[in-house]
This record gives C-alpha cells, structure tokens and sequence, in this order.
C-alpha cells in the first residue's frame, strides 16, 4: 500500500516537473523581450532594438513549424514557437509606430514597393505582417512540394534552428569591432546563456532531432563567447571608457 502511494506520488511529481519544465519551454523564450518592450514604450526610443531581430526569429520560427509536418518534434517546441511569431509581431508594431512618430521624413516606405533598399524599414506594421504571410505562403508550398524529399526535410530543420543559433553572433562581431562591451545589458546576456543552457537540455532530454541539440550548443558557445568578452575587456580595456550608454537588442533564449 505504501509502495503504491509512494508511486502515484512519484507519477505526480514527474507530471509536475514536466508541466513546468514546457511551460519555460514555450514562453521562457520571449521574457527578455517584456522588459524591452516596457522600455520601448517609457522612452518611445526604439532605437536600442533592432527588427532584424525580429526579422531572423520569424523566419527561424516559421521554418519550424514547417519542419514538424515533415519530422514530428515535441509540442511545447511548437508552442514555443507560435508564442515567439506573435511576441515579436508585437515587438514589431511598437517599434514602427514609434519609429515613425519619430521620423521627420513624411515619405512612406511599403511592402508593395518592392524596394529592395528599404526592406524590412517600412512605415507601416501591415507591411512587415504581409511580408510574412508571402514568406509563410512560399515556404509552405515549397514544403508541400517536397515534403517527401528526406534531404529537404532536414535541410529545413537545419535552417529553422540554425538561423536562430546564429542571433547573438551580430553582437559578438559588435563587441569585438568596438573592442568593448560598454552599453551592453550583462544582466541580458546572462539570461541568454541560462536560457539556452536549459533549452539545449530539454532538446537533449526529449530526444528531440539532432538539428535541434546541436544549434542549440551553438547558440551557448556564442552566449559564453560574449560572457568572456565582457570579462576580457572589463580586464583589460582596449579603449577609453565612454560616458554614453547605449540600449542592447535581445535575442531569443
């Protein structure tokens, strides 16, 4: 009798840690961005915050979900996922609504232009959200056409997980052209690496493909990498410390 109790307790406690552990899955992605999105709207400054942030995450994001019809991976993933497309749909319409009350050029910029100088820098949040829908549309029928291709398939995999493993490297690249990591949120930086730290492990625990897992120790070495620089050039500065601080963008945990 005890045994059993002892059983169900476990089974409960093992259901309990799971939940949880999905839950920091799907939304533990987008918690950078709250404070980002609060300080967006105090100031009314976007600048700190850059949309091809928002840009590479709907992309990695999109080609994820794309990538489940051809090799199931697990739910909270998906979720975490869709919770990402519309967190940074959110970022996106604060940004060009401030933005634009901001600019002084009265010229608007649209999707329907099709100019290749101004992509990604329109004047309104429809064009960035029809962008979207023509990538989605493309990139699914691309994806119904070949979706019984195997090397299509991981390809797509590869691509999703890739490109968002590859988010931090424009702020590696950054700090090392400035010798510096003045202006840089540390506080922000380690919530990437604990975020993707924990990420790596679920894709890890849950058996999830080997695209996943491995981009994702990818995005940690590049989160270290950043880490060592702040340590690096706080010990031994390259350059005369400014008085100026600048905002940060985020990234994806």
């Amino acid at each position: 009798m005890e045994e059993e109790i002892f059983q169900r307790l476990m089974y409960v406690l093992n259901q309990l840690v799971s939940w949880i552990a999905a839950g920091a899955m799907v939304f533990g992605g987008v918690v950078p961005y709250i404070p980002q999105y609060r300080d967006i709207r105090r100031t009314q400054n976007a600048e700190g915050f850059s949309t091809y942030v928002c840009l590479v995450l709907l992309v990695a994001n999109i080609l994820r979900i794309l990538f489940r019809f051809g090799r199931y991976f697990e739910t909270p993933l998906l979720w975490q996922s869709i919770v990402m497309i519309v967190t940074m749909l959110v970022m996106l319409n604060l940004c060009t609504n401030v933005r634009v009350a901001a600019e002084l050029n009265t010229k608007r910029r649209s999707f329907i232009d099709f100019d290749f100088k101004y992509f990604w820098l329109w004047s309104r949040f429809t064009d960035y959200l029809q962008c979207v829908l023509a990538f989605t549309a493309v990139a699914a029928y691309i994806t119904y056409l070949l979706l019984d291709s195997f090397l299509f398939v991981e390809t797509l995999g590869f691509l999703a997980v890739f490109t968002e493993a590859m988010l931090g490297t424009p702020q590696l690249y950054c700090n090392y052209q400035n010798k510096s990591t003045e202006g840089m949120s540390i506080k922000m930086v380690c919530m990437w690496a604990s975020g993707d730290t924990f990420k790596t492990g679920y894709f890890l625990v849950t058996q999830a493909p080997v695209q996943f897992w491995i981009c994702g120790l990818l995005q940690v070495f590049v989160d270290f990498a950043i880490l060592f620089q702040v340590y690096y050039y706080s010990r031994y500065p390259q350059k005369p410390v400014s008085h100026t601080a600048h905002s940060t963008s985020a990234k994806a945990l």
